[in-house]
């Protein structure tokens, strides 16, 4: 009886301390992941997120036109009238990845030329 018991304890202890072992490696794993993610959200931060397809960059009224245009064309995509002095610029889309804007880019070719991809800027 005694001999079980202490197998029963020498397994408790055994296992305590293989916990306390994973418990604390999974906290230096989870102090690297976060160190990550807010590497990350600062690179976010300062070069922004994304891609957008520039359609057109000039004059308020043309703008104006290849945003209405565009709307009439692909209705229900995101589209986005940007001033930056002294230019206009219509952005449309919200794309994850590169990829993305670049399929989105193909489809959009066939009616409007002269278009980009852009990085989204903050």
């Amino acid at each position: 009886m005694i001999g079980k018991l202490k197998a029963a304890v020498l397994i408790v202890v055994l296992a305590a301390t293989s916990y306390s072992g994973f418990a604390q490696n999974s906290t230096h794993v989870s102090k690297e992941i976060e160190q990550l993610v807010n590497k990350k959200r600062s690179y976010n931060k300062t070069n922004g997120f994304g891609y957008r397809i520039q359609l057109y960059n000039g004059n308020e009224q043309k703008a104006k036109q290849y945003k209405e245009r565009f709307k009439l064309e692909f209705p229900g995509i995101y589209s986005k009238l940007v001033y930056n002095a002294p230019e206009w610029k219509i952005q449309v889309g919200n794309y994850k990845t590169k990829l993305d804007a670049d399929k989105a880019l193909m489809r959009f070719k066939e009616k409007f030329s002269g278009i980009i991809v852009i990085p989204i800027e903050n």
